[in-house]
């Protein structure tokens, strides 16, 4: 098997259960551009141009794939040709959105897009379609928030290779350091236990970690300093890891220690909150509420987590106001934090799978504020 994708059989259970899910919410086809509903369904990585590049998912009938000649490489490692796809080529001059009305049966015709089409593409698809397009996330969202034994294989891979990084983490945070000079050697440690790339780094050392979406900077790491440590890649086939542990140079302070374990029974109350049937805004309110009754609710800025897969951020959203129950083989991220602004912050993040027996977590790395000694 290719290590860039699943075997096609799996592409082929997604491209039939697509087809079933637009059939049943009354449209006659999808009309997907790159990006990763693409990918989800046929493994292809093909990159959005001025030229049109579609997959063409009639509600009855067999899949199309509509392409620039010049762009037919790039279907080399999806699994559109083992899965025996009708592939449309088309050169300058051409009108290849006739070519989509026509692997759709003709117009006019009510169709699903991608969230992710441009609207250089949509709206000329639109114009022959005869129907405007509505989005296909409805369509495809329960799909995408199930995931396959195939992904959970490839979510607890990238949880073990993040978890592998934070291993090494307390030998890189060293007071006079930058927090970039501990951004770079943690981008080397990504992908040298083993992802295909680096999704994205947080170092928020002191101050900056009161900033839930901070970067790194060259602010030097200082002894007594809290530092929250959030980073992710992806694994190949391209599912993401996203894991958050919070570091003290030094022993803390009585507070911050009192604080931290406040935020790390918050963290386990989501956990154990995490089963089929209860819903996402249920989980969120499991630690939204141990920090509520200790006074700190105010110091907890976002949702409790986000879906994960091909995307670091995709549904289910562990947020207050959804009331989606729910489902085995959901996977998203539990990540409490607590912000004091210009002083200090903290978040406890794992990644988990539900299962019919509750959260399994795809990270397990002790949930412990991790003291790091100072010279």
């Amino acid at each position: 098997m290719d290590s860039h994708r699943f075997d096609a059989e799996v592409y082929a259970r997604r491209l039939a259960a697509a087809a079933t899910a637009t059939a049943e919410a009354g449209l006659d086809g999808l009309v997907i551009t790159p990006g990763y509903d693409l990918r989800y369904l046929s493994g292809s990585r093909a990159q959005t141009f001025e030229r049109l590049t579609a997959l063409v998912v009639p509600a009855t009938g067999e899949p199309t794939i509509v392409v620039p000649r010049l762009e037919l490489a790039s279907l080399k490692g999806s699994a559109i040709a083992e899965l025996g796809l009708a592939v449309r080529d088309w050169v300058d001059g051409d009108d290849p959105y006739q070519l989509v009305l026509a692997a759709l049966g003709g117009g006019p015709v009510a169709t699903a897009v991608t969230d992710s089409m441009p609207a250089l593409h949509l709206l000329p698809l639109a114009g022959v379609l005869g129907v405007s397009p509505v989005l296909a996330t409805d369509i495809l969202r329960m799909l995408r928030m199930v995931k396959e034994e195939c992904e959970i294989d490839a979510l607890r891979k990238a949880g073990s290779a993040i978890d592998r990084v934070h291993a090494r983490v307390p030998e890189f945070l060293i007071p006079g350091r930058t927090e970039a000079d501990v951004a770079a050697d943690i981008a080397e440690a990504i992908v040298a236990e083993g992802h295909s790339d680096v999704s994205f780094i947080i170092v928020g050392s002191g101050p900056h970690g009161a900033d839930p979406h901070h970067s790194y900077s060259d602010r030097e790491l200082q002894a007594g300093d809290i530092v929250v440590v959030d980073i992710g890649g992806a694994y190949e086939p391209g599912y993401h890891s996203d894991s958050t542990r919070t570091y003290s140079l030094g022993e803390p302070s009585s507070e911050v220690a009192q604080q931290y374990s406040l935020l790390q029974q918050a963290q386990q109350a989501a956990l154990e909150a995490v089963r089929p049937g209860v819903t996402a805004e249920q989980v969120d309110a499991a630690a939204r509420d141990v920090l509520a009754e200790a006074g700190l609710a105010e110091y907890f800025v976002h949702r409790t987590g986000h879906g994960i897969g091909l995307s670091v951020h995709e549904e289910p959203y562990i947020v207050s106001g959804n009331d989606l129950p729910l489902t085995a083989g959901m996977a998203f991220s539990v990540e409490p934090g607590i912000y004091f602004p210009g002083r200090w912050g903290a978040r406890i993040e794992d990644i988990v799978v539900v299962t019919e027996d509750g959260a399994l977590p795809m990270n397990n790395r002790p949930h412990e504020l991790v003291v790091v000694p100072v010279s």
